[in-house]
């Protein structure tokens, strides 16, 4: 970290993240599907932070009127979060790069041609990757930073909390390294950079915010929350939510009958997104070969858009599952993104400060 720490109220923390995408402060909002919309993002822009559209749940045309609009509504930097594996994934870059889009970021590792691509474009490219040996795969393929979560953050996770991979991945790339799992104030902040990393990421505590397009119903529900649960029975794969009663239905439910809802929740996808079945099972092949799974958790990954969608959008948690990080327990407020963004910086600052105070000269 390089720059200052100004008088109150103006901090100001210039490290490798803001410098590389152009934004004030170094806090990244993460692309949630169903939840990281126009609004969101337009409003962690406006505030200094990096807002990313999340574009997996979103049709083409869709994602072409959301980039839009964020650009109608703020000149801040902003990304989009793209599925690598999607059979679309070229004619998304070339939406990005059409748009003068800042960012594109990726929940799993892009190919090294599409990397190639957008940063022949001049986008910036930052996947997403939780384990050393992926950050160091993907920065030799040319990614210009990496995000890394540990295992407290929400939705897909690993197992390694971010104090140890956080590190691990610091030593091993040269690139910036924007840290994820387990932020949610100044302190955080202050830590990740001193830990040696670029920024911090947070998908629960921008959720948790009045600029979160998620019905009031389920926020309430979020903040009434004291523990989150990793399942493998919503798509095949480790997923931290909310514990709730569905969630435990599934973790009962038996093989078959997580099949079955999985094909219901694919057609119902199918339905509201306009893919045809072949794209669809273009899709599947996809997901299939990049992460080595089982036609089984191919099926079962389609109940994830239909049961986030069911409490993100539709108000019901009774019917869907809630992706969260475990901060969600320390988490009693919506303030706005520029409050919350506003707070961290300070808050960061005057942490960083207390710790310089200890040094004896």
């Amino acid at each position: 970290m390089t720059g200052g720490i100004t008088g109150a109220g103006a901090q100001v923390l210039d490290t490798p993240l803001t410098r590389l995408t152009g934004v004030r402060h170094p806090v990244v909002q993460t692309g949630m599907g169903w939840v990281a919309g126009p609004r969101l993002v337009t409003a962690v822009a406006n505030a200094g932070g990096l807002g990313i559209l999340a574009s997996a749940t979103m049709t083409l045309d869709q994602l072409a009127g959301a980039v839009r609009e964020v650009k109608e509504r703020t000149d801040a930097p902003f990304g989009v979060n793209l599925r690598a594996d999607a059979g679309d994934a070229g004619d998304r870059i070339d939406l990005l790069v059409k748009e003068g889009v800042r960012v594109a970021s990726f929940a799993l590792a892009p190919k090294r041609e599409l990397i190639a691509r957008l940063k022949d474009a001049g986008v910036v490219v930052i996947p997403s990757v939780g384990a050393r040996r992926h950050a160091e795969k993907v920065a030799a393929w040319g990614a210009d930073a990496v995000l890394v979560q540990g295992g407290e953050g929400g939705g897909h996770t690993g197992a390694v909390a971010t104090t140890l991979l956080l590190p691990q991945v610091v030593d091993a790339v040269d690139v910036p390294v924007i840290a994820a799992g387990g932020f949610f104030d100044g302190r955080g902040l202050a830590a990740a950079l001193a830990y040696g990393a670029a920024g911090v990421a947070m998908g629960t505590r921008f959720l948790l915010t009045a600029d979160s397009s998620v019905p009031d119903a389920v926020k309430r529900v979020y903040l009434g929350a004291a523990e989150t649960v990793v399942t493998r029975q919503v798509d095949g794969m480790p997923h931290r939510v909310l514990r709730s009663e569905l969630v435990d239905v599934l973790e009962r439910s038996g093989r078959v009958g997580g099949l079955l809802r999985a094909l219901r929740n694919g057609a119902r996808f199918r339905r509201i997104s306009g893919m045809s079945w072949r794209a669809m099972i273009a899709d599947g092949r996809a997901m299939k070969h990049g992460k080595d799974l089982s036609w089984s958790q191919v099926l079962m990954a389609a109940n994830t858009p239909m049961l986030l969608r069911a409490a993100m959008v539709d108000g019901r948690p009774d019917l869907g599952v809630m992706a969260s990080g475990q901060v969600v327990g320390v988490i009693d407020d919506l303030p706005t993104c520029a409050d919350l963004i506003g707070g961290i910086v300070r808050g960061a600052a005057e942490a960083i400060a207390a710790q310089q105070a200890l040094l004896v000269r």
